[in-house]
C-alpha cells in the first residue's frame, strides 16, 4: 500500500468560523494592549481601558436596538 493512496490528493480547505475569527481579533487586542503596557508603563495600562468605554457603550447600544 502506498502513501499516495491513503491521503486524499487535495484536501478542501475548511473556512475560519465567526467564533475563531472573534478569539484571534481579542487575542491580538490584549497582545497589543500588554505591548502598549511594556511601553508606556502606566498610561498605557489605563488609557487604552478609557478609550474602550465609549466604544462598548456604543456597541451595547447597538445590541440592545438590534
Amino acid at each position: 500500500m502506498s502513501l499516495a493512496a491513503t491521503t486524499p490528493a487535495a484536501a478542501p480547505k475548511k473556512a475560519l468560523s465567526g467564533e475563531v475569527i472573534a478569539f484571534l481579533i481579542a487575542l491580538v487586542l490584549v497582545a497589543l494592549w500588554g505591548l502598549s503596557i511594556f511601553t508606556f508603563g502606566v498610561p498605557g495600562l489605563y488609557i487604552p481601558a478609557v478609550i474602550a468605554v465609549p466604544v462598548i457603550y456604543v456597541l451595547l447600544l447597538i445590541i440592545t436596538v438590534g
